[in-house]
């Protein structure tokens, strides 16, 4: 099988790595300047594919850390930036890699503070998720801001607003941890091959949280509870935990309306709903 396209000059993008080669200027540019680079910044690339990116990283950044899991792209990158001495390449799958460990040797490119990648999307939560960590774990040592190039439809659901068809559990769980930003649409026309949908750019600044949940595992249960069923008013969703009653009580008491349904609710009151819960569970189930 030759691994060369030849008519467009690149490595042929491969499925199971979810290839597909970014070739508008608009939007390399438009990624480029969402990630507010200057000569002090450590970057962190996952997933370089041919470099088109890197490149522009390079001539902004300190340094840059790329890892790529294509072992055939790794010599390609190599030699485009063998002179390039802000550039380090690992190769591996991301999600598996223990990056301070295999960094220790390297301490010019060790602690990357930004993060800057065209991410597959079929791995985006798994991604997302050892970025950020988790409602219950988040990550310890937060980046400074995160820009990503991911599938449309998944950038929406994370930056939506309540009371809109886009925000969920999702939502919730990226925004508790992080400020959400969507920055520009990216065309399926943009890549090579094109993708079956169309993409964007969003930014994430991780921060501490305003109003941290008392049990971040009890508000990670209520919220997959709570959009269980996007149709159903939230006490119907949480009527498994809690009587209705007791639930109709506490929503009052937040200022929320007791026909209220998941997606009315900000990531603020799903905090104080699941601060709340407590109290109204030793009502629900007395000793």
């Amino acid at each position: 099988m030759n691994y060369w396209d030849c008519q467009n000059n690149v490595p042929k993008a491969r499925k199971q790595f979810g290839q597909h080669w970014l070739k508008s200027e608009k939007a390399l540019a438009k990624i480029v300047s969402s990630a507010e680079l200057n000569e002090r910044d450590r970057v962190l690339e996952i997933g370089p594919g041919t470099g088109i990116l890197t490149r522009q990283l390079l001539g902004q950044a300190q340094r840059v850390v790329a890892v790529e899991i294509d072992r055939d792209l790794c010599p390609i990158l190599l030699q485009k930036f063998a002179k390039t001495d802000n550039f380090l390449l690992l190769q591996g799958d991301f999600l598996t890699l223990e990056m301070d460990e295999l960094l220790q040797p390297f301490p010019m490119f060790q602690n990357p503070r930004k993060v800057v990648a065209n991410i597959p999307y079929n791995i985006t939560g798994p991604i997302l998720e050892k970025l950020l960590g988790t409602i219950a774990n988040p990550n310890p040592n937060p980046f400074d801001s995160i820009v990503l190039l991911l599938q449309k439809e998944v950038a929406l659901r994370i930056c939506g607003n309540p009371n809109s068809s886009h925000y969920g559990a999702l939502s919730i769980r990226v925004q508790y941890l992080a400020e959400a930003e969507f920055m520009c649409d990216v065309p399926a026309k943009a890549f090579s091959p094109p993708p079956k949908v169309d993409s964007a750019v969003i930014r994430l600044k991780p921060r501490a949280v305003e109003i941290p949940a008392d049990d971040p595992r009890k508000l990670e249960t209520l919220v997959k509870l709570g959009f269980s069923s996007r149709r159903k008013m939230l006490r119907n969703n949480l009527k498994s935990l809690i009587e209705v009653e007791n639930l109709n009580q506490l929503l009052e008491s937040l200022g929320l309306n007791p026909q209220a349904r998941a997606e009315d609710l900000s990531v603020e009151q799903w905090v104080r709903l699941s601060n709340a819960f407590a109290t109204v569970e030793q009502l629900s189930h007395p000793v």
